[in-house]
């Protein structure tokens, strides 16, 4: 099993960071390109949720991802030190009342993204699992 990890305060400029981890990942790994972007889409988007929703953009408090590599799939962890939030209540951003809305959309994008989305830890810790070949 192959794992990678990273850690990076709660700014938002440090999501280039997150993209150069990927960068790396799709390289050691040699991961194709349809799931790279996914892979980048859905892992920023649950990183940023962990910035401004989770750390609410407190620099002091951290945001960790790990990478594991097992057999046929890519696992994504990421965690913040927030207090967690309510993943089974979430309004659903294709509803006519918010298609107008500005945010709402990253989890339902992970969710379209990754074969499986898990939540633990009261929302604190969000894992986005990968099938590749």
């Amino acid at each position: 099993m192959n794992s990678i990890k990273i850690q990076i305060p709660s700014l938002a400029e440090n999501i280039r960071m997150i993209e150069s981890f990927i960068d790396n990942a799709k390289e050691k790994f040699k991961l194709d390109d349809d799931i790279y972007g996914n892979i980048m889409i859905a892992v920023t988007e649950a990183v940023n949720n962990a910035i401004h929703h989770g750390n609410r953009n407190d620099k002091s408090k951290n945001v960790a991802l790990a990478l594991t590599l097992e057999d046929s799939q890519i696992k994504f962890t990421v965690s913040d030190e927030g207090t967690g939030f309510d993943y089974q209540n979430l309004p659903d951003p294709t509803a006519p009342e918010n298609l107008k809305k500005p945010g709402g959309r990253g989890i339902f994008l992970m969710k379209h993204l990754c074969d499986e989305v898990a939540f633990k830890q009261d929302g604190k810790v969000v894992e986005l699992n990968f099938y590749i070949n």
